[in-house]
């Protein structure tokens, strides 16, 4: 036989490197990865649509209103002021409320010369009230209210004291709510 014939191809050096058009191996899909990916891709699905159909059937809002807070009003406070003179009415059944509330507003600073206790002309006052006179006055009343236990806050010149001076002046009335002998509503009998 004849020996073959030389070409280009026999003179190419061999430190070169890689000749010619190598392929690697087409790696088949391992059945793992796939199952694996299709989870992942369920899972997403499922969770997309569920989450679309809560926004459908508005239970999520996506962009949501900004809901306006209201500033709480701040609750008057008062002032305890010892320079007014406090008349003191007990208008209860029950003796001596006038001067245990005497007592009361002696123990944190009053005068003796400025509170006055005493019996009112009525025992039916339904709550307790501090009156005061003049809008001015307003602030020395809530903060007598407040110390002697809460009462309600009122302005009149009914209790009006002709003697002072200064205008300065505050009127508790003892109400029913402070009395421990206040008299029941009797019940209704019915008709025969």
């Amino acid at each position: 036989m004849s020996k073959p014939t030389r070409d280009r191809f026999d003179d190419v050096p061999r430190s070169s490197g890689r000749v010619g058009a190598h392929r690697a191996e087409a790696p088949g899909m391992n059945g793992w990865v796939v199952l694996l990916w299709s989870f992942v891709a369920a899972l997403v699905l499922i969770i997309g649509g569920i989450f679309a159909s809560l926004v459908v059937m508005g239970r999520i809002t996506l962009f949501p209103e900004a809901v306006p807070t209201v500033a709480p009003t701040p609750e008057e406070t008062g002032v305890l002021d010892t320079a007014y003179s406090v008349m003191i009415l007990n208008a209860t059944p029950d003796e001596g409320l006038d001067a245990q509330m005497r007592d009361t507003l002696l123990n944190n600073g009053w005068s003796a010369d400025n509170v006055f206790a005493s019996d009112s002309g009525s025992q039916d006052f339904a709550m307790t009230t501090v009156y005061y006179l003049a809008d001015d006055d307003e602030l020395a009343a809530i903060g007598l209210a407040r110390l002697i236990g809460g009462a309600e806050v009122q302005q009149s010149d009914f209790y009006a004291d002709m003697n002072t001076t200064d205008g300065k002046q505050l009127t508790v009335v003892v109400g029913l709510d402070r009395s421990t002998t206040a008299p029941e509503t009797p019940a209704e009998t019915p008709a025969e």
